[in-house]
């Protein structure tokens, strides 16, 4: 027996399917519920399981947006079908810790950390995992550390490594390089802590962005996975997020 919360975006779209959704479903609290629909896009999906972190809340996500790589596509006739047969995957976010001049701020990111230059000035950077550097100093317009479920957004448009859900790593990947000109990155064990220092913290600002959350004029960021927090995505049989990451290896480009 499906007790769901429905959540949509407040789009035309997402309120259609979401006034289709209550008159085939009561929507409960979240309390009382045993599985959220979310009807968005990806970036309402991340929104709403950052506002629901308990380990026991299921997620079933359709998707109103463009390419919903988290979402599941609607069929109304199906919905029950679909609901009842979903399979689940867990997955963990990163968590940044941002020091800035006046504070200490932490976020967590599903998809990605992005550090970006704040300014027409390229940002200068050092990247350690651990105690050991990965790179000492690094000219560019910032650099991505991804998960591998956020390995085929961001991450990937900066030619950075499509990862495997199972693959229990974490990619860090340059933007725009300048110096080195050729780093491609590096991919390390999920279980790494990152740490990344400003180099020129006046002369070359850099913010720090969890998913949608900015924090600016970061002195240094620390990044690592949060093994604590898991997030339980609902995806029907043939549409699984592994299945999607493993079409997006294979996709060739054309133009």
């Amino acid at each position: 027996m499906f007790k769901p919360k429905i959540i949509s975006d407040k789009n035309k779209k997402s309120l259609k399917i979401k006034k289709i959704l209550t008159n085939k479903f009561k929507s409960n609290p979240i309390k009382k519920s045993n599985i959220i629909i979310v009807v968005g896009g990806d970036g309402f999906m991340l929104q709403t399981l950052k506002k629901n972190k308990n380990p026991l809340n299921l997620f079933y996500g359709i998707n109103s947006g463009n390419y919903g790589f988290l979402m599941n596509k609607f069929f109304e006739k199906n919905i029950v079908k679909s609901l009842s047969k979903a399979k689940m995957i867990k997955i963990s976010p990163l968590e940044m810790k941002v020091k800035s001049k006046n504070k200490i701020k932490k976020c967590l990111a599903i998809n990605e950390v992005s550090i970006l230059r704040q300014s027409r000035q390229a940002a200068s950077i050092s990247i350690m995992k651990g105690s050991k550097y990965i790179i000492k100093k690094l000219v560019s317009d910032g650099v991505l550390v991804s998960t591998p479920a956020g390995s085929t957004a961001y991450n990937m448009s900066v030619h950075g490594p499509i990862l495997s859900l199972n693959s229990k790593k974490i990619s860090i990947a340059p933007i725009s390089p300048f110096r080195p000109r050729r780093w491609k990155g590096k991919i390390i064990s999920d279980k790494s802590k990152v740490i990344i220092k400003n180099l020129n913290f006046f002369k070359r600002p850099i913010s720090a962005v969890a998913d949608n959350i900015e924090v600016r004029n970061a002195k240094s960021i620390i990044i690592k996975i949060n093994h604590k927090v898991k997030f339980n995505l609902l995806y029907d049989n043939n549409r699984s997020l592994q299945k999607k990451i493993k079409l997006e290896q294979l996709r060739k480009e054309t133009f």
